[in-house]
């Protein structure tokens, strides 16, 4: 902004040290970077006495007021503009305060309601969901116990079925053999009969042949044809008697045989029929309670199927509700996660806009300081410079942020100068240096940016090199003090 005021080499003297004492993230006045303390054709302002101040230029004099009025100008405009961006940045700096406010709102309503609110819901029915687990597990428990029993009492009815149904197989094993005994008898049976009828058919012959007298009649006749006549002393046989005799005997014996072979049989088939139908009852009972166990059994793994469907549905249910919280928690923390970085990128924007704040407001006070100096200097160099100005002298100033700034300005008058360094209210470090002739010195030693200095004048009045010194460290925002002369 001070470019143009004195000459390129003093304007760009003057931007290069108001960049140096801005912070460097922000850059007002663009100036091409200058060699401090070389010297520049520029004209210069030499002071002498005041037989040289009739030979002054009122050219330049009016020359200089153009300029220092188009300064001014240039100087209304950009604090004009640098009122605006102020505003600006206060505009947003609210903007984003009110954001950090809602955002905080709401993340303390997230924290606060929603979370614990989901958390005693799920929980809830997480701890209903594990009841139910507990007692379909405690019932699957029972019938799986109930099932073992049953397993265990129907293997018991499958031995005691092998066991009846071995005797069964023997039973009828016997049955078999006692049926190949009793055809076997029939068989003899029906073999004495149809020897008994043979026997008879004989005893039938026999009587026959016998009783008919006709057979004798014809015997004797062919016996008397042959006219063979043979005595025997042979008594006749009774051949009825004993055909009589054997027949009774073999009657007897086969009616006796009969009788005691059907007796036998009997017996035995009722016992067997007997055998047949306790077995026969029995193995009924065994089907029946096999058949009731089996009915008992597929019920029992129907509920027990049935049972482990629910179980496994509730544990799908639990395992998506679990997920689904996992999931929802997740979320929740994400975005707790980016709230609480926008707001770490809210709270750092708003840090580095109130940083800028407090810099615009440096730079604003540094400026009005240096327009109400450059007024006042002004207003009385106006009313008492006498003479004409005809070149400005050289003028070099050296500023530097770390330990030291150093302007000189060749005067013709004697100059004191005076650095202190203080820390928390103590000096730490104080040097004096004298400018002899046209030359003045400021040195200062830094403390952080602004360097304090104590400006000691010589007794005779201010000239105007001193005045624009004065008004050159004030716009660098350098403390200056006036001490005593000499």
């Amino acid at each position: 902004s001070y470019r143009k005021r004195f000459g390129s080499q003093v304007s760009s003297s003057l931007s290069a040290g108001r960049m140096g004492s801005l912070p460097p993230s922000r850059t007002f006045w663009h100036t091409a970077p200058r060699s401090l303390g070389r010297s520049s054709p520029a004209p210069r302002l030499a002071l002498g006495s005041s037989g040289a101040s009739d030979r002054l230029d009122f050219s330049a004099d009016s020359l200089m007021k153009a300029q220092f009025k188009e300064t001014r100008t240039k100087e209304k405009m950009e604090m004009m503009g640098l009122n605006d961006r102020f505003a600006s940045y206060i505009e947003k700096v609210r903007l984003l305060e009110q954001q950090n406010a809602a955002l905080a709102a709401e993340l303390e309503r997230l924290r606060g309601r929603e979370p614990s609110r989901l958390g005693d819901v799920y929980q809830e029915e997480l701890r209903e969901l594990r009841a139910q687990v507990d007692g379909l597990s405690a019932a699957k428990a029972r019938l799986e116990i109930q099932r073992d029993n049953l397993a265990a009492d129907l293997a018991t009815l499958k031995q005691r079925l092998q066991e009846e149904m071995g005797l069964r197989q023997e039973a009828e094993a016997s049955l078999s053999a006692y049926r190949q005994d009793v055809d076997e008898a029939s068989l003899n049976r029906v073999q004495l009969e149809r020897k008994i009828e043979s026997l008879e058919d004989e005893i039938t012959f026999l009587k026959k042949t016998h009783e008919e007298p006709r057979s004798c009649r014809e015997l004797q006749e062919v016996i008397a044809a042959q006219k063979v006549h043979v005595d025997l002393d042979v008594s006749k046989p009774d051949l009825t008697a004993a055909l009589r005799d054997i027949r009774i005997q073999y009657e007897s014996v086969a009616s006796s045989n009969m009788q005691e072979t059907e007796e036998w049989y009997r017996s035995k088939f009722s016992d067997l029929t007997d055998a047949a139908s306790r077995n026969a009852e029995a193995l009924r009972q065994a089907k029946q309670e096999a058949n009731e166990y089996r009915r008992q059994l597929q019920v029992l793994t129907c509920d027990l199927e049935a049972l482990r469907g629910a179980n496994e549905s509730l544990e799908r249910q639990l395992r998506d509700m679990e997920d689904r919280f996992s999931t929802e928690t997740a979320a929740y923390q994400d975005t707790v996660g980016h709230l609480e970085e926008d707001i770490r990128a809210l709270k750092e924007e708003m840090a580095r806009h109130l940083q800028e704040y407090q810099d615009l407001l440096n730079v604003k006070l540094a400026l009005d300081i240096e327009i109400a100096t450059y007024r006042k200097l002004l207003e009385g160099e106006e009313s008492r410079i006498t003479f004409p100005v005809q070149s400005f002298p050289n003028l070099q100033f050296r500023d530097t942020s770390l330990d030291t700034k150093t302007a000189e300005v060749h005067g013709r008058r004697s100059i004191l100068v005076r650095s202190v360094e203080t820390r928390d209210g103590e000096i730490m470090e104080e040097s004096t240096t004298v400018a002899q002739g046209s030359s003045l010195k400021f040195e200062g030693v830094s403390r952080g940016r602004r360097p304090l200095r104590h400006l000691t004048p010589s007794l005779s009045p201010p000239s105007l090199e001193t005045v624009l010194m004065w008004g050159f460290a004030l716009s660098f925002g350098v403390d200056v003090h006036f001490s005593q002369f000499y």
